[in-house]
């Protein structure tokens, strides 16, 4: 099967990698064959320059490698994407984006209103998710559409890597680590059985990076790591690089090229992508060329006007059904950050109601008597000590408007002149 699929890897994609310093562009034409990397190219400074000239620097080299109708796909650095891998077995196919739903916010640091997030299924009950700052994603986008950039998805390493592994064949049953130097860190991705996808980025060393990625993924002791550009697919052409690497650009390229290779996981919103092909507007002449015709030998009939008009609503509620289901949406996150500030307001609280029944434990707990333990909870207080008259305490808690209930716990015992004793109370009103 995996010898027939390779035939359909057939497309032409332009992939940009955003770094901290620079724009690095790939495209590449894919045939079952193999893969042509027809130009690659850097965009510097694209940060400290006006959208519209490097914008405009972009467009210009597309146009001449022939590329100009592409949409690109972006590779978001791998510090803005935190990848996850989760298993849930036993849940339906249908079930499974509520069964990831339910779990986001304890996958990712955010605020539930600056998370955006997606997900493919990895095959079994393992399903890969990507998370990243919303307000990050936007920026992005933003930035692009200033440039005049069309834009088919915003990707990240770990699911271009997974797709480009299986565009001329299947990566090792045994399992495999690619180890990617980026700046100061090391990107490293593998596969193994005990693990379907591991993505990370390690500080430290080479060597010390590759020892705690194969131990996450059980790898047997013979199946040494390597550089991640010798387990892609190798181009049979490219340019000269320049010193630059355009590893990331590549992996780009190729999901942009064959999209149904890839994992369908794309952090940008949907409303926002492009698509590349060429015949995009195929469809639309083919159904206008047949409703001409159908015009001409039907005439004006009044059917023919009834029917547009209903596609006419169909297609307004569809423009507006994501708007209304995204201002639902809006409407629950309203709602839970109003749960979490009334939250916040009551631990706020909590310090000065601790205080004032502190305050009225010592006021009503006078000399002669003293105590050598107390013990305030958020619900009740115990107090122990010595006193020459400790029965009338618990009078003076019960009238106290901090405390109720008051009891002994252990019966009085006399030593001396004086009554050892120990008593609980419930508080009155304390923020739970």
């Amino acid at each position: 099967m995996s010898g027939l699929k390779q035939y359909l890897a057939i497309g032409t994609g332009a992939g940009i990698e955003l770094a901290p310093d620079a724009m690095r562009v790939a495209i590449s034409r894919v045939r079952p064959g193999g893969v042509d990397v027809t130009a690659a190219f850097t965009i510097a400074g694209y940060h400290e320059r006006p959208a519209a000239e490097w914008g405009a620097e972009y467009a210009s080299l597309l146009r001449k490698h022939g590329a100009g109708h592409l949409a690109a796909a972006v590779l978001l650095p791998r510090r803005e994407v935190i990848v996850r891998v989760l298993t849930l077995p036993g849940v339906a196919a249908r079930d499974m984006e509520a069964a990831i739903r339910l779990q986001i916010d304890t996958l990712h640091p955010y605020a539930d209103t600056d998370a955006a997030w997606t997900w493919a299924r990895l095959g079994g009950s393992a399903v890969l998710i990507a998370i990243a700052r919303q307000s990050y994603i936007e920026r992005q986008a933003e930035l692009l559409a200033e440039a005049g950039i069309k834009v088919s998805s915003f990707t990240f390493s770990a699911a271009a890597i997974h797709g480009a592994l299986r565009l001329h064949g299947a990566p090792p049953r045994e399992g495999f680590l690619g180890l990617h130097q980026s700046g100061s860190s090391i990107e490293a991705y593998g596969e193994s059985p005990a693990k379907p996808i591991y993505s990370a980025i390690h500080e430290n060393s080479a060597e010390r990076a590759a020892a705690v990625s194969a131990a996450e993924l059980r790898l047997p002791d013979d199946v040494s790591p390597r550089e991640l550009a010798a387990i892609l697919p190798s181009p049979r052409r490219a340019p000269e690089a320049g010193g630059e690497d355009y590893t990331l650009a590549y992996l780009a390229s190729l999901a942009a090229a064959c999209p149904r290779f890839a994992l369908p996981v794309n952090l940008l919103p949907s409303a926002q992508r492009s698509s590349s092909s060429r015949l995009i507007y195929a469809p639309t002449l083919a159904l206008g060329a047949l409703l001409a015709l159908a015009l001409a030998a039907l005439g004006f009939y009044h059917r023919y006007e009834d029917r547009r008009y209903i596609d006419a609503l169909n297609a307004e509620i569809k423009l507006l059904e994501p708007r209304a289901k995204l201002l639902a949406q809006l409407d629950r996150r309203i709602a839970q950050a109003r749960e979490r500030i009334s939250l916040l307001d009551q631990f706020q609280s909590r310090t000065k109601s601790d205080l004032d029944a502190l305050r009225e434990a010592t006021r009503v707990i006078t000399a002669p008597a003293w105590l050598n333990t107390l013990e305030l909870s958020r619900t009740g207080l115990v107090v122990a000590g010595e006193s020459d008259q400790a029965t009338g305490l618990l009078k003076a808690l019960d009238s106290s408007p901090q405390f109720r209930n008051s009891e002994f716990v252990i019966p009085i015992s006399r030593v001396g002149n004086v009554e050892v004793f120990r008593i609980r109370a419930a508080r009155e009103g304390a923020a739970q």
